[in-house]
């Protein structure tokens, strides 16, 4: 059983730390190890301490909490505050311990950290969950993606998104800019993506409709897309089908 529990403290709001301080003053054998008010600071912190446990809020500066956790490389148990519900659903699909939303009284705090402490000194914390990926609501589409790469993190904003390819369990994601890798199905982004604005228009690529300069026939019935910056795209029936809906030819 573990004399002291490391914790690490990420949100952005100072009265909101200051809460979990003073409720943590019940518990003496918990530790708080940092606090950190954005997303980045947190991941390093994280990676750098290996705490035991995590509170972390949703929204925060840089990237969220819900993309901390997607890209962390240790993980430590994690209790969720935040003052939007919508995240609840995903937040336990991370396996986190609780989501307690804003503002907490102390004993609902109490009911979370009795359950932390027992899952870290019964459980094995530092292993990574299993992510479930659920479609969020149908209204409900990405505006970026964020990709770890050599020890950096680039923030890709979608609406410079050219095209996507699926290349095994990953995704290539192209920009004019750059290419990035991201561990996803093509069919996250197929959900996840604004279909006003991507089209899935093969098993292995989806294209940005506004990138594409003209569609050629290189035999019968086969097409291929030109985007603007002149790559070739191959078009499946079931994409070529897609794009005369949503180009209306």
């Amino acid at each position: 059983m573990k004399s002291k529990i490391t914790a690490v403290l990420v949100e952005d709001e100072s009265l909101a730390r200051d809460l979990l301080k003073n409720y943590l003053k019940d518990y003496a054998k918990v530790k708080i190890i940092g606090e950190y008010a954005d997303g980045f600071s947190g991941i390093q912190a994280i990676n750098r301490d290996k705490p035991d446990l995590i509170f972390l809020d949703i929204k925060i500066p840089k990237i969220s909490g819900i993309e901390l956790m997607e890209l962390i490389d240790y993980h430590p148990e994690v209790i969720f505050t935040t003052a939007f519900d919508e995240y609840a659903v995903k937040a336990f699909d991370m396996n986190a311990v609780d989501y307690l939303m804003k503002p907490f009284s102390r004993e609902r705090f109490k009911a979370a950290i009795e359950r932390a402490i027992g899952r870290i000194e019964h459980g094995e914390p530092g292993k990574k969950p299993e992510f479930i990926s659920l479609k969020e609501t149908p209204d409900e589409y990405i505006e970026r993606i964020v990709v770890r790469s050599r020890g950096n993190i680039y923030i890709i904003q979608v609406i410079d998104v050219i095209y996507l390819e699926a290349q095994d369990d990953y995704v290539m994601i192209y920009t004019n800019e750059n290419r990035h890798l991201k561990q996803k199905t093509l069919k996250y982004y197929e959900d996840h993506l604004d279909p006003k604005e991507f089209a899935r228009v093969h098993r292995s690529y989806i294209v940005r409709v506004d990138q594409i300069s003209r569609l050629e026939q290189y035999e019968k019935e086969s097409f291929k897309i030109i985007l603007t910056n002149q790559v070739k795209v191959p078009v499946s029936k079931s994409g070529y089908k897609k794009l005369k809906e949503i180009l209306k030819f």
